[in-house]
């Protein structure tokens, strides 16, 4: 099987806003090309893929991340025996991941003993119900917990959301997860000064007009920006870890909806900043992945006459044709969805069609790189 690359080069102008914030409440920045750039991370855009899985993918497909994995267990366990009380579903929650060596047991007053894990681990809800199932049948037989047995099972079925982006259990390397999906951070193709908003608000139950003054005075600083996004997907290392030519077709398919249709909720009532990208751009390799950051170390100036958006694209087209034809690359399949005159550059770096037709011509090229039928 030919190795397959998804590439997805995505440009997106938000309005003033704070998507991703850092540890003093700041929106997050980078230095690149010796400017001051926006920036949202990989790990902001993920979460926010992950969450819109759950519009896209039946929840058999997809995982939990969590310290609390006993709480989870024990609620399957319930479910698969009502009898059992909570206190018991939870002991023998505890039990299954002390087998594991993956969590310990916590009691806090008052309430059933849960196991917990001192990092998030990431389990499918399908290695969760087959989990429950075991335990459950062992503890009826009277047996022992199959230590070797439960192993497997919390490393077969995995999820989507695992596959993609991968898993790492400290306590037991021999489960970890190849992440087949990378995301690179995404910054503005341009420099950015951050901004403060100064805001007040009114108290309504204040009357008597003697009463001057607001209820509340604050600041929250923002910025926006016209941003670069990457991400690239391994077809074959997606996969390896599925194991089904249509589940990894589908995930590819949910995966570029999610990516180009979410985005990371910081301060979001506040700022309303939800916008859909300007262009999707989609190249499928069959050498290596190839981030087109380039095309911005220098810094996007607007002009009177376009916009940083219009210049963005052009640049980007610019610089994609320049570096595959200093190194000979040759996609294997291209698609551009793209908004208006702003984007047309980018035009001719692929088949132009709705963002739907990209999704299913992708979906057609892993289908048939896979050597399925189409």
């Amino acid at each position: 099987m030919n190795r397959t690359i998804i590439d997805v080069y995505v440009l997106q102008t938000v309005p003033p806003s704070n998507l991703n914030r850092d540890d003093t409440g700041s929106p997050k920045t980078a230095m690149y090309g010796g400017v001051r750039r926006a920036r949202v991370s990989s790990q902001a855009w993920k979460r926010a893929v992950r969450l819109a899985f759950a519009d896209l993918l039946d929840d058999s497909q997809l995982g939990e991340r969590t310290k609390r994995v006993g709480e989870s267990l024990a609620v399957r366990i319930k479910a698969l025996d009502p009898s059992l009380t909570d206190e018991d579903a939870s002991a023998l929650s505890a039990d299954v991941f002390a087998a594991l060596g993956l969590a310990k047991a916590e009691k806090k007053k008052g309430e059933a003993k849960d196991a917990e894990s001192g990092y998030l681990l990431f389990l499918s809800h399908r290695q969760l119900d087959n989990l429950a199932a075991d335990a459950l049948e062992s503890k009826r037989a009277g047996a022992a917990l199959d230590k070797k047995r439960l192993k497997e099972l919390a490393n077969t079925e995995h999820s989507v959301d695992i596959a993609m982006f991968g898993r790492m259990v400290a306590d037991m390397a021999d489960i970890n997860v190849d992440a087949a999906c990378q995301v690179a951070h995404a910054i503005s193709v341009h420099a950015v000064d951050n901004e403060f908003d100064y805001f007040t608000a009114v108290d309504d139950r204040k009357e008597d007009a003697a009463e001057t003054g607001a209820g509340m005075i604050g600041t929250i600083e923002f910025n926006s920006s016209t941003l670069y996004r990457y991400a690239t997907v391994n077809v074959n290392a997606l996969h390896e870890t599925l194991g089904d030519a249509a589940a990894t077709r589908a995930a590819v398919e949910a995966f570029l909806v999610a990516f180009a249709r979410s985005v990371p909720t910081g301060k979001q009532n506040t700022f309303a900043h939800r916008t859909l990208p300007d262009a999707v751009v989609v190249r499928v390799r069959d050498t290596q992945p190839i981030n087109m950051v380039g095309a911005f170390e220098t810094a996007i100036q607007e002009t009177e006459s376009a916009g940083r958006v219009k210049l963005a694209a052009a640049a980007l087209a610019d610089h994609v044709l320049a570096v595959e034809k200093a190194y000979g690359e040759r996609p294997v399949g291209s698609w551009v969805t793209q908004v208006g005159e702003q984007t047309a550059a980018l035009a001719d770096l692929g088949k132009a069609v709705t963002f739907g037709e990209l999704v299913t011509g992708v979906g057609e090229q892993v289908t048939a790189a896979l050597g399925q039928p189409a």
